[in-house]
């Protein structure tokens, strides 16, 4: 094993749409091998849950989620989450998005000792729809695969060795 120990969490609800993104990659991954050290789980909405998992000395970790930055539907991105404290989060277990559950890590890890990730991405999808209804618009549900591929190159780069480095 490399040592690294990687996070892989498919963020959203399934009954609003395409807010269901992050769960349906989560699931289309676990057809993959994935390497040692690496956890794919479904969190869906529990986002409190997600936050203390994330304190369990994860190197890196992998949000996939729905995200609105103004693209076309279908969009996927590729964000590093901010190195700064975000805002301490208003805290409601039914809407807490990745944004909250980053915000929150801090006021948790104090309280618990926990160690959070050195690295958070979120591998994001523009939404077409947020509306009550199950399953995923055309333009979200083509953009899965692609998410997957993103995911998994995430994790390879995640999980190599890390390089010593000698100066010249």
């Amino acid at each position: 094993m490399t040592g690294a120990k990687v996070l892989v969490a498919g963020v959203g609800n399934i009954f609003l749409g395409d807010d269901g993104f992050g769960v349906e990659t989560v699931r289309r991954l676990s057809a993959h091998r994935l390497p040692e050290g690496v956890e794919a789980v479904d969190v869906g909405v529990r986002g409190v849950d997600l936050a203390y998992r994330l304190l369990d000395g994860y190197r890196t970790a992998v949000l996939v989620d729905a995200t609105c930055r103004g693209g076309a539907p279908g969009t996927v991105y590729l964000i590093e989450a901010a190195a700064e404290p975000l805002e301490a989060p208003v805290l409601d277990g039914h809407r807490m998005g990745p944004d909250a559950v980053l915000a929150l890590l801090a006021t948790l890890a104090a309280g618990t000792g926990g160690d959070p990730p050195g690295r958070v991405l979120v591998v994001g999808c523009e939404p077409a729809s947020l509306e009550e209804g199950i399953g995923l618009s055309a333009p979200v549900a083509a953009a899965v695969d692609e998410a997957v591929q993103m995911v998994l190159r995430v994790v390879d780069e995640a999980t190599q060795p890390e390089r010593e480095t000698t100066p010249c």
